[in-house]
């Protein structure tokens, strides 16, 4: 990759991870955006998107954890079963085009309520643990077909089934991320072994990015700043699914 690019994607790379870090996301769907721009092949976009989420991921699990927002009892049943989805998706290559259409336009749908109606903050209830496990294995598998961490997915039914309030829901997805991205990657690397040396280089950029985005989600920002943030973070993410 010539110098140029690698700059501009450098660049694209740290406002997404700021961006995305404050909503305690990691930025796949950014990243996969910037880089389909840029021309790169899909067989490198989706393991160095799932590098850079693993440590944008690390980074906000981290600060969110550090600021008590985290619940382990929350985050458990989601993750139990998401992990070997995310292997299985991040294995498999499927002709996914109509299915990320829906799901695209589904994010889209969920932004435009966090735009125009977020929801207030009130009392929650964690769903029963089955419906959680069964939720966790669903964005498991989808976040390792599409290359994200799957809270893209996570984080809006955490706020909108009031199953957590936002930040704990960010909190929640941010470990989610975490895990499913190192799972998806590892399904990734065992079925193609090839990882682009140029992604490494990118890495510094997300964890300034990351850090600032996560230090301020967790510690300043209102959750209504959060929801607004989020909404730009669904639309990203369902532009791209829909017309990538």
């Amino acid at each position: 990759m010539v110098t140029e690019s690698l700059l501009l994607l450098a660049t694209g790379v740290f406002f997404i991870a700021l961006l995305y870090s404050s909503v305690g996301h990691a930025g796949a769907s950014g990243y996969i955006a910037v880089m389909t721009l840029l021309g790169l092949a899909p067989a490198e976009i989706k393991p160095i998107a799932l590098a850079l989420n693993i440590l944008v991921a690390t980074i906000g699990t981290w600060q969110f954890w550090r600021a008590g927002h985290f619940s382990w009892s929350l985050f458990w049943p989601f993750a139990l079963l998401s992990v070997p989805f995310a292997f299985l998706g991040g294995y498999l290559n499927l002709p996914t085009h109509v299915f990320k259409v829906v799901v695209g336009i589904v994010l889209l749908v969920l932004a435009a309520q966090f735009l125009l109606r977020p929801p207030a903050e009130g009392e929650t209830q964690a769903p029963a643990r089955p419906v959680a496990m069964g939720v966790g294995a669903g964005l498991g598998l989808l976040s390792g077909l599409t290359g994200t961490g799957g809270g893209i997915f996570l984080t809006p039914l955490l706020i909108f089934l009031r199953w957590a309030r936002t930040k704990a829901a960010s909190a929640t997805s941010a470990l989610f991320i975490l895990l499913n991205s190192i799972s998806g990657l590892l399904g990734n690397l065992s079925a193609t072994r090839t990882f682009p040396k140029f992604g490494i280089s990118l890495l510094v950029a997300a964890a300034v990015g990351g850090a600032i985005g996560s230090w301020f989600g967790s510690r300043r920002l209102a959750p209504i700043a959060i929801k607004r943030l989020l909404a730009v973070v669904l639309v990203i993410a369902g532009l791209k699914l829909v017309f990538a």
